[in-house]
């Protein structure tokens, strides 16, 4: 990649720059920039200059290499570009150029505008092009000393930078001329870099737009390129990771950043360093093996950028499987930086930074210490590293606002107690740009997360099971390959008993937590919610006309429609009457034989079902209401047309009602603030919302808008428009496609807010990853179709593509809300667990519901599902029992006045991983074997709470105690269940009697005839039967009222007792029908 390593960098000594025009120099920018430089000179010429009566830049030849020369730097600081074999001389009343003719031709342009600015001619020396210069060099000797103080016997004091040795043959005899002149010769180095320390409006923008890039490649390329290497367990080199992401820089538009190519280049070779082997200097390299990344290995990229050639760079550290001193080390380093950053403020020492960072290490960390780099970054901006800028703690230069720092801290070889070679030693690194501030420093990396929750990656979550399968092995070694198994068998299904007791154990303790704070809430009525249900629609007070004057003027006696007073017209006895429309319950037409038509009109009336109560039926409580109207006319259109214009006017009103009665009850939400011209909103395109505005025109896309305090929602119609506000967000999930059909962005809301004329607590933004078609007529296609291949192919990435989008706002917004002003709000997006998903019924439609960390969701079949875990009191898995298919779910929330939400058809064998699921998550799971009716129960809570809470509180739903009580008392139940002892007893008798009544009476009805005169056992008879087997047992003490209601159970509830039915006390038989 030579060829591009100064590629931004525009030199003046190309084909290209032999017209003038192909280069322009900023004379605004070069007046200011030299009044500057001649005015910090004169001002530190003693302190910085070293007392120079001239300053000479000699700007060597270009190089393949990647370098950063102050010689270069004050060309693209000064003059915008770089130019190469050019000497330059400032005196204080000349400016000397030696340089070849195109050059020259360039410089030219400069001669008026640094006479307007500080005074001085500039002077051009065109070196031709086979002359080694030394006449024109001594030319420009004696113009120094013709400038120097002549009364002063002291030889001028010229000032050069001495770290830059000459290149070329130019600036040797340059180099060698000015050694033995009768110069002293002074290094300038320091005044230099004390000069660029402070940037101005130009530099900074430059500056941003390079960390822009370099955030973007990182966040965009970089972390998804290792998280698919990973994923996929590829094996690929460090060098090809770092080529890789060099052309990703040199080429932004794969990123979809929009700065131009020309004007990029990289600042270092990326680096990219695993398996133990790791330099934090940023002389490092990547070498070329493979990336590592097993368990507790440690991966560090390091990637910078430069535009317009000012610098910005950026350093990530990610753990995979990471052990608790690499954990610690990473946060620690974090806090750190984080204390390192806070100090780079105005008025404040250098020094400063390093020290915070080091006081941070030693207070949580001070093993360590030793560890720590020796410094915490450099000055950074033209050139990679600023010399004079070194954040160490000896540095005593003041901060001022507009320097740029990279603030760069690690810890280099620490030791991680593995045995695996390859991680026994790691290091971890930090670096960011930041811009010193007025009162807070800017941090223009920020987009690139560092949170340890997004750098540190487990992927081996069941290592300890791994682990202890090969200490099976070795611990059978001795014995033989049947004893190995049994051992093997046996330890696993040990722990799987033992899995299955922890989480018994664990759902008793959460039983005991859960009826505690359920006793200490419903003590407070903290349960006692409003109840809305039953809330009645109000209407306000309905005028069509304030005064008679503004009725329309009448068109006969003929039915009126006011569209503009939402007023319908009646001819009433020869006067025309008009009445509000909302008064109108219904309108109808019919038509008889003689074609006569009939419009028949229904009002609203106090004391009829559902009539909305409006405050004219307050006010008017003695007044008499006309209940219906009809009327007939010769003219079918005229009827039809009344009707059709009632309907429609009613619903507009009633839509327009009820819309103002939802805003009225909506809580006022604070006004969008947009973002300003510096910073410019984060955007998502070519959106979709649900739920859709209302209208009956085309749908259209909109945009989403990421402003200062919220999104915006927005189309091409001014009238379509939606605001979330951030602090309004309950929770946001974005949930990619993978097996769906869209891509989306989820709000849950703490409030409603209007979307369209829809009241809703859910917003959602959403994507159609792929066209759904269907290709018709056609038979089945190979599947080694060309087209269907490459329209796959076409799919997949149009998949592919939409996901990176929506990852990378999302990723954007969570840097945002990371921010101080927003951490309050305990805001990110969650993301579905899809392996933790389960297909369920929740509303009429089959839909997969997946939990996410804090809430349990289901984000693509309408109505939404979104249940926040911490607001659920327990969960009663209802209908559980062998041979079931499916069983049902029903979530009780700690609000007993809201209805319980029921997820109907889960398949059985979602059961398991769903306790396990409830179990990790810390919520109270109970089983029944039937459905329950829990409005009365929760009724029963909420009516007598002590009570409920002496009972056990919600124990009464545990089926294993439930099965044990009934087990207790069975003794003393003999006579409802028979046991084992009673088999040869007369309750055969009585089993296969009530067998006859209420199974067999097909049979009946064939031996009626046969036995009409045989009567069946009298009431008194079964009682007998049933006290004397009671006393064999020694159990009669049964009340009467417990006797009768066994025997009603033993012959069926439907039958009432036969000294009811039959006044002789015998069982009638059934009358055979002929």
């Amino acid at each position: 990649m030579a060829e591009h390593r100064n590629g931004n960098v525009k030199n003046a000594n190309s084909k290209a720059s032999a017209a003038a025009n192909t280069y322009t120099i900023n004379l605004e920018n070069f007046s200011k920039r030299l009044k500057m430089f001649y005015s910090h000179w004169n001002e530190y010429n003693g302190d910085l200059w070293g007392a120079s009566d001239a300053l000479a830049i000699a700007t060597p030849p270009t190089s393949e290499d990647l370098r950063y020369l102050k010689s270069s730097a004050l060309n693209i600081w000064l003059v915008g570009y770089e130019f190469p074999e050019t000497i330059m001389v400032f005196t204080k009343k000349q400016i000397h150029f030696l340089c070849s003719q195109k050059k020259a031709s360039l410089l030219d342009i400069v001669k008026k505008s640094a006479k307007e600015a500080v005074g001085v001619e500039v002077v051009m020396h065109v070196k031709p092009k086979n002359d080694d210069g030394v006449g024109l060099m001594d030319n420009i000797f004696e113009a120094v000393n013709a400038q120097s103080n002549s009364n002063d016997h002291h030889p001028p004091v010229v000032g050069h930078i001495a770290r830059e040795a000459p290149e070329g043959k130019l600036l040797e005899t340059w180099a060698e001329k000015l050694k033995n002149a009768n110069f002293e010769l002074s290094d300038v180095t320091n005044g230099f870099s004390n000069l660029f320390a402070v940037k101005d409006n130009t530099e900074l923008t430059n500056v941003k737009k390079a960390a822009f890039l370099t955030s973007s490649v990182m966040r965009s390329f970089v972390v998804p390129k290792l998280e698919k290497i990973i994923d996929e367990e590829k094996k690929v080199s460090h060098a090809s990771l770092m080529d890789d992401t060099e052309k990703t820089i040199l080429e932004p538009a794969r990123i979809k950043v929009k700065l131009k190519a020309e004007n990029v280049d990289i600042c270092y070779p990326p680096i990219f360093q695993s398996g133990g082997d790791f330099d934090l200097k940023p002389s490092a390299s990547s070498n070329d093996e493979n990336l590592y990344y097993d368990s507790t290995s440690v991966i560090i990229c390091a990637i910078g950028s430069r535009y317009n050639s000012y610098c910005s760079n950026v350093a990530r550290t990610f753990l995979i499987d990471a052990n608790a001193k690499q954990s610690k080390a990473y946060e620690v380093l974090l806090k750190a930086q984080e204390a390192a950053i806070s100090t780079l403020k105005s008025g404040n020492r250098v020094s400063n930074a390093y020290q915070a960072a080091l006081s941070v290490v030693e207070k949580d960390a001070p093993e360590l210490a030793a560890n720590l780099t020796k410094t915490a970054g450099t000055g950074i901006g033209l050139e990679f590293r600023e010399s004079g800028l070194s954040l160490n703690a000896k540095n005593d230069r003041d901060l001022k606002p507009g320097m740029v720092f990279n603030v760069s801290l690690g810890f280099q070889n620490l030791q991680a107690e593995t045995k695996n070679p390859k991680t026994q030693k790691f290091s971890v690194l930090l670096a960011d740009t930041v811009i010193v501030g007025e009162e807070v420093p800017e941090v223009v990396t920020i987009s690139s997360t560092k949170a340890v929750k997004d750098v540190a990656y487990s992927f081996n979550e069941d290592d300890e099971e791994e682990d202890e399968r090969p200490k099976i092995k070795t611990e059978a070694k001795g014995s033989g390959t049947r004893n190995s198994l049994s051992k093997a068998t046996l330890r696993s299904d040990n722990q799987e008993m033992s899995k299955e007791e922890l989480r018994r154990q664990h759902q008793a303790e959460l039983a005991r937590q859960k009826n505690e704070e359920t006793a200490r809430r419903l003590a407070g009525g903290g349960s006692m919610g409003t109840d809305n249900r039953g809330a009645g629609k109000t209407i306000g007070d309905l005028i069509a006309y304030k005064n008679v004057n503004d009725l329309p003027p009448p068109r006969g006696l003929m039915i009126q429609i006011d569209q503009r007073n939402e007023a319908i017209i009646l001819p009433i006895y020869g006067n025309m009457v008009p009445f509000h429309v909302a008064t109108v319950k219904s309108v109808s037409s019919q038509q008889d034989s003689n074609r006569n038509c009939y419009i028949r009109i229904i009002f609203n009336v106090p004391g009829t079902p559902f009539s909305p109560h409006d405050s004219s039926t307050q006010k008017f409580q003695g007044s008499i209401y006309l209940k219906e109207v009809s009327f007939r006319s010769k003219d079918p259109r005229h009827i039809s047309e009344a009707v059709q214009q009632i309907k429609t006017l009613r619903r507009q009103v009633a839509s327009r009602e009820s819309e103002r009665a939802e805003r009225a009850t909506l809580v006022t939400q604070e006004k969008l603030q947009f973002s300003g011209a510096k910073f410019k909103p984060i955007r998502l395109s070519d959106l979709w919302i649900r739920p859709v505005f209302g209208g009956r025109g085309r749908k259209l896309t909109g945009t989403l808008e990421s402003h200062t305090n919220g999104f915006r929602y927005s189309t091409s119609r001014p009238d379509e428009r939606v605001d979330v506000m951030f602090r309004n967000i309950k929770h946001a999930f974005f949930q990619p496609s993978e097996k769906e059909m869209i891509t989306v962005l989820h709000f849950h809301l703490h409030n409603h807010i209007m979307v369209g004329n829809k009241k809703t607590k859910d917003v959602q933004f959403y994507v159609e990853v792929m066209d759904v078609v269907q290709t018709l007529g056609g038979g089945k296609r190979s599947a080694y179709d060309p087209d269907e291949i490459e329209e796959e192919q076409r799919e997949r990435d149009r998949k592919n593509k939409i996901n990176m989008d929506f990852q990378n706002f999302v990723n954007r917004v969570n840097d945002l809300w990371g921010q101080p002003q927003f951490k309050a709000l305990d805001i990110e997006f969650d993301q579905p667990l899809r392996e933790l998903g389960f297909h369920g019924v929740p509303h009429k439609a089959s839909a997969f519901i997946v939990p996410t960390s804090s809430c349990l969701v289901e984000l693509i079949e309408t109505p939404f599902v979104v249940i926040t875990l911490n607001e659920i009191e327990i969960v009663n898995l209802e209908r559980v029992g062998l041979g079931q298919k499916n069983f049902d779910m029903t979530v009780v929330f700690k609000d007993f006045k809201k209805d319980v939400f029921r997820i109907d058809s889960i398949p059985s064998t979602s059961l398991d991983g769903i306790k396990e699921w409830l179990d990790t998550t810390d919520l109270k799971y109970y089983e029944s074997r039937l459905n329950l009716n829990w409005r009365p129960i929760l009724k029963t809570i909420t009516d007598d709470p002590e009570k409920f809470i002496e009972d056990g509180g919600w124990e009464f739903l545990n089926m294993e105690v439930s099965d044990s009580d009934s087990g207790h008392s069975e003794e003393s139940d003999q006579g409802y269940e028979p046991s084992d002892a009673q088999s040869d007893s007369g309750s055969e008798d009585e089993d296969a009697n009530s067998e006859s009544l209420v199974e067999s009476e097909d049979d009946e009805d064939e031996d009626s005839d046969e036995d009409s005169e045989e009567e069946g056992k009298t009431w008194e008879e079964l009682e007998r039967e049933a006290s004397y087997a009671d006393r064999e047992k020694g159990d009669d003490s049964d009340s009467e009222e417990e006797r009768t209601r066994r025997k009603m159970k033993a012959f069926g509830k439907s039958r009432a007792p036969p000294d009811k039915r039959n006044p002789g006390g015998r069982l009638p038989k059934r009358t055979k029908l002929r």
